[in-house]
């Protein structure tokens, strides 16, 4: 019979028990480096320390804190979608950019800007 490791979850998350609590926090869409680091200085805790070792106590302790100061996961992900569809319902230019799916932010579009606008496509018969 196979002994099933229970995996951290915080914030709907499931953190590998491999992991320090450092890059498992980063896992969590919403917290960065900065707030990770704030998160384990805040309760005490060692940021280098295994998912493993944390006691149940702990885990609890650093979901608690997460729910209670940040906006993570499907939250911010709701923000953020919704920020961007108050503009598009404004019809202002960062609206309408992001309607075309072109960047928002006065990036140059004639060269470059593939990541936003997706493959380049060939014009048939263009060339002569």
């Amino acid at each position: 019979m196979l002994a099933v490791k229970n995996m951290a979850r915080i914030s709907g998350v499931n953190i590998s028990e491999k992991k320090n609590l450092f890059s498992g926090l980063l896992c969590i869409h919403g917290i960065g480096r900065f707030k990770a680091l704030e998160v384990c200085r805040s309760l005490g805790i060692d940021h280098h320390t295994r998912v493993s070792a944390l006691s149940e106590r702990d885990i609890v302790r650093i979901r608690e804190m997460i729910d209670k100061e940040y906006i993570v996961e499907g939250e911010l992900r709701n923000n953020t979608l919704m920020s961007k569809k108050r503009l598009m319902d404004l019809g202002c230019y960062r609206g309408l950019r992001h309607r075309k799916n072109l960047p928002a932010r006065g990036q140059r579009t004639h060269t470059n800007a593939r990541t936003r606008r997706g493959r380049a496509v060939a014009i048939a018969g263009k060339k002569k």
